[in-house]
Formats: structure tokens, C-alpha cells, sequence
């Protein structure tokens, strides 16, 4: 049974990164519902959050071949129970009727809605929530001469996650490239070549 899924990509920013991961969705021909891209808490490391709906067959195999591309650090799948998430949303409405109708204020007030910018023909107003929030106050004030729309992609937080900070460090502590050289052998080496 399909369900709604946010992946959660940890990446290198590299040129053409995005293009491998979008030819993985279409060729398995899965829709998008959302997709989000951001610095991480780790400086040159960049998160992709990707809402899915699809069943969790197709999810945990499409995990598993992103996680082969060689600038992929980390892949989590979630369930909307597993994840923190909101979506930011800007309704722009006229403000005459905003000064006029006291019902106006009062909903915007209930949504937790601010205005961001006034002007004498419109108001655009800030709200963020979960799909349902969105969409009751879009309803609303589509009542009152709405203007215009538009939503954010979603951005999540895991629940039970430690981030990727703590993976990397622990990466970092484990390069092979970085331990200490035993210059002990080589100093004995150049011993024997001087003699």
C-alpha cells in the first residue's frame, strides 16, 4: 500500500548531483510530492529532503541505489510519525478587506499568520503548518478575495536521529588517510641506504 515517505539525503554539493538522483525517481516512475535542498548543520554538506508517496518496497529499494552514488553520506527514510515537519506558506489578500472585516483578523490571528508586507492594494501574510493547516487557511481566506498563493516544500527533522554531525566526526576519526605515519621504519630505512 503506498504511503507518504521523507527521504532524507546528506550529499556533498556536487555539479550534477541533483540530475542522479532525479534520474533514479523517473526512471522507477515516482512522482515527487516535495523537494527541498539546504546547507546542513555541517558546513559543505547539503540535505535533500524528498516526499514520496509509494508503498515501502519501492522506497527502501530507491534508498539503497541513492546511497550507491559516491557524494551520498547518508539516506534516512521516514513515515510522517518518525519526522518534525512543517511547510511555510504566503497568502496575499487585499487589504481593504483585511481593515474592513474583523473576521479576517481574527483567523489570521487563530493560524498564527504575520504580515510580511503591506501595501495600500495588498497584504501578503506568513504562516507555517502541516498540509491541513495550509490548506484550511488558503479555504478561508479564498472567501475574502484571495490573491494569491503559494507553499514551501516541506523541511523535517528526524525524531530519533543524532544528524549527520556526529557520523561525520566519527568518519573523520576513522580516515586512513589521515592516521600518523610510523616514521620509525623509514628513519631505520635511510640508516641502512647511508651506509
Amino acid at each position: 500500500m503506498k504511503q507518504e515517505y521523507t527521504l532524507t539525503i546528506y550529499t556533498e554539493n556536487q555539479v550534477g548531483l541533483i540530475n542522479k538522483i532525479a534520474i533514479m525517481f523517473s526512471r522507477r516512475k515516482i512522482s515527487l510530492e516535495s523537494l527541498n535542498t539546504s546547507p546542513s548543520e555541517i558546513e559543505k554538506i547539503y540535505r535533500f529532503t524528498i516526499v514520496v508517496k509509494e508503498t515501502e518496497t519501492v522506497v527502501k529499494n530507491l534508498v539503497r541505489q541513492i546511497e550507491k552514488i559516491v557524494d551520498v553520506f547518508k539516506v534516512y527514510c521516514n513515515t510522517n510519525d518518525e519526522i518534525i515537519w512543517q511547510q511555510m506558506a504566503l497568502y496575499k489578500v487585499p487589504t481593504a478587506i483585511i481593515m474592513k472585516e474583523v473576521k479576517v483578523e481574527r483567523l489570521l490571528r487563530e493560524y498564527g499568520a504575520k504580515a510580511v508586507v503591506i501595501q495600500e492594494d495588498y497584504t501578503v501574510f506568513e504562516a507555517t503548518g502541516q498540509d491541513e493547516e495550509v490548506n484550511n487557511l488558503l479555504q478561508e481566506l479564498d472567501k475574502f478575495g484571495l490573491i494569491e498563493f503559494v507553499r514551501s516544500s516541506r523541511i523535517a527533522i528526524i525524531k530519533s536521529s543524532e544528524g549527520i554531525h556526529k557520523k561525520v566526526l566519527d568518519m573523520e576519526k576513522n580516515d586512513p588517510t589521515k592516521q600518523p605515519i610510523n616514521n620509525e621504519f623509514l628513519n631505520h630505512k635511510s640508516v641502512i641506504f647511508e651506509m
